[in-house]
């Protein structure tokens, strides 16, 4: 079971590079920040940020309501897991060939209102790069 867990990691952290380059259209995808190994197994963990799963989980996605969930390669895991179970808005380009949206900007859910917390601009002027 432990080995095909980790065929399965090792063949998105192939894939998901490619998305980068994919082509794809504009669009937002609205979710909650989820681990894909707990979407996987049909669960909803982390519970939160001191959960021992969010300290083993290295590939997040955004988990739409409808069940969907979508890859974000242009950011960090450290970056997506700030914000295990919150709600967040990704405004992108989706890819036409994967489940993945390369992110131009990421809104947070916070007392009502959305607030940037990630974008491609303020990535520019910090001078980090993916999101780290």
């Amino acid at each position: 079971m432990k080995r095909s867990w980790l065929s399965l990691v090792v063949l998105v952290l192939v894939i998901v590079p490619l998305t980068a380059s994919a082509s794809g259209k504009a669009g937002t995808v609205e979710g909650t920040i989820q681990g894909f190994t707990c979407v996987m197994q049909g669960k909803v963990c982390p519970v939160g940020k001191e959960d021992p799963m969010a300290a083993v989980e290295s590939v997040f996605v955004v988990y739409t309501k409808d069940g969907k969930y979508f890859f974000v390669p242009n950011l960090s895991p450290q970056a997506m897991s700030r914000h295990i179970n919150d709600m967040v808005r990704v405004t992108g380009t989706i890819s036409d060939k994967f489940p993945s949206i390369t992110a131009d900007k990421v809104d947070l859910m916070e007392k009502g209102a959305w607030k940037t917390v990630w974008s491609q601009e303020m990535e520019r002027e910090i001078g980090g790069k993916y999101g780290n």
